[in-house]
């Protein structure tokens, strides 16, 4: 939509929590991590990773439906915390590491709400087991901050980096998610 050509290209890496790793550092040690794991000479690198989480306690990718269904059940009624940090990195180099977040109220949900939800896969590939940019957009009650950090990718931050350092013109960006 911003008019970028970009490849995607997922990094090797582990995406373990660290014992004691708070949210945020976590978030931040995995953009930086999945930017520096791919070089492409003369290229930018942006990765990114999106984390959902209330205090300590972050809600991953669901393990499958059952998974998806307590998280659902755990953030009805809820409001949580969506985080998003993303690493511009060229050559190896860490040029940028910044995060956007947003704060995210479910409704109360019904089990039923939330046993149709799950049925439909959607939420299975995506931290706190919702897409807002889906059917998942019934869930949500309010949203303070950036509708697309929501849903995986906070565009003006991100445009404005890539401006900042001069590459949302180049053709050729390298994406990492």
């Amino acid at each position: 939509m911003a008019g970028l050509e970009f490849d995607v290209s997922p990094p090797d890496i582990d995406e373990s929590r660290q014992p004691g790793e708070p949210p945020l550092d976590f978030v931040h040690r995995l953009a930086r991590e999945k930017a520096l794991a791919r070089t492409h000479p003369g290229r930018p690198v942006l990765a990114a990773d999106t984390m959902v989480f209330i205090g300590d306690r972050v809600f991953d990718k669901p393990s499958g439906p059952e998974e998806a269904a307590r998280h659902l059940r755990d953030l009805s009624g809820q409001t949580h915390n969506v985080v998003t940090a993303f690493c511009l990195a060229e050559n190896g180099d860490v040029l940028s590491l910044s995060s956007v977040l947003s704060r995210v109220t479910f409704r109360r949900l019904t089990e039923r709400e939330i046993a149709n939800y799950v049925a439909t896969g959607e939420g299975l590939d995506k931290a706190g087991a919702y897409g807002l940019q889906g059917d998942g957009g019934f869930l949500i009650e309010t949203i303070e901050g950036s509708h697309t950090n929501v849903i995986g990718l906070p565009m003006t931050e991100v445009l404005a980096v890539l401006n900042n350092f001069g590459r949302a013109s180049f053709a050729s960006e390298a994406l990492e998610i």
